[in-house]
């Protein structure tokens, strides 16, 4: 993300790069105000379990805008036009994308000063991240992440799994992942459902996150309860704000979009200005 007295383009770019184990999808965002010869963070969206860059909408581009910083989202392997896994997920396919896969995409992209933006699946990505790499962390704000295995989950996908066997779900979900769509979705049921993943955790990471934090989640999420951002607010060593939103579900930034885009711009404004 470095350059010379340079303008950047005011529209998202796209480009490919590999992670590793396969080619991923990468959208870059910078406002037209910006210009790259000032250094500051980059925003990087981290999607959930079944996400891509167009499932975002043009929430990245929102938050770019608000607060004149540059902006990543990438797709992970097997989602949206990133190429197919060659090997199922394991039940540590989260610890995998933080681990392994996170920390190549900001090398190739030059990025070491980040403010990570998970949902759900991207918001655990992100807090462990920054737990093992805190010097590349400015911030991080999480929505509906999972620092561990709720039965309100598991009861939450096992209804996805029946809501995908016998509605248009996976036709609405094929326009984002086409002939991978399958794969995406029982990837995602069939490890969280897995007997042997019920005992993930990742609260021993927490301790290790001393960024600030902003944590949200909606009070009516179909796949997890406050006792997440809770386990959050009370784990992580940075300061730390906790948003429980009243009528809202598991996409914070669709659901409350206007609630969201506000506290989130307020957030990165602060990590913004500090040296």
């Amino acid at each position: 993300m470095d350059g010379k007295n340079e303008t950047l383009p005011a529209t998202p770019r796209r480009l490919d790069v590999h992670d590793g184990r396969c080619r991923l999808s990468v959208e870059i965002i910078v406002p037209a105000a910006c210009s790259k010869n000032t250094a500051r963070p980059t925003l990087v969206f981290l999607h959930e379990g079944l996400g891509s860059i167009a499932q975002w909408r043009d929430f990245p581009l929102a938050v770019s805008r608000a607060v004149c910083l540059p902006a990543v989202v990438y797709e992970r392997g097997g989602h949206g036009n990133a190429d197919p896994l060659d090997e199922p997920r394991t039940i540590r396919y989260i610890h995998e994308e933080a681990l392994q896969s996170l920390p190549e995409i900001l090398r190739k992209l030059q990025i070491d000063d980040a403010i990570l933006i998970g949902h759900s699946d991207g918001g655990s990505i992100a807090l462990i991240f920054a737990a093992v790499q805190p010097e590349k962390v400015r911030g991080i704000i999480t929505e509906a992440a999972h620092v561990f295995v709720e039965e309100s989950t598991l009861a939450g996908i096992r209804e996805a799994v029946r809501i995908f066997a016998c509605t248009d779900l996976p036709d609405r979900l094929a326009r984002y992942h086409g002939s991978n769509t399958e794969a995406v979705f029982r990837g995602w049921s069939d490890t969280w459902l897995c007997p042997a993943f019920r005992d993930w955790n990742i609260e021993e990471y927490l301790p290790g996150v001393r960024c600030p934090v902003l944590a949200i989640q909606g009070r009516d999420d179909e796949y997890g309860t406050p006792a997440q951002v809770e386990a959050i607010v009370n784990g992580v060593s940075g300061p730390v704000e906790a948003l429980i939103l009243d009528g809202c579900g598991h996409v914070p930034h669709v659901q409350a979009r206007r609630k969201v885009l506000a506290r989130m711009t307020r957030f990165i404004r602060a990590l913004a200005a500090r040296e």
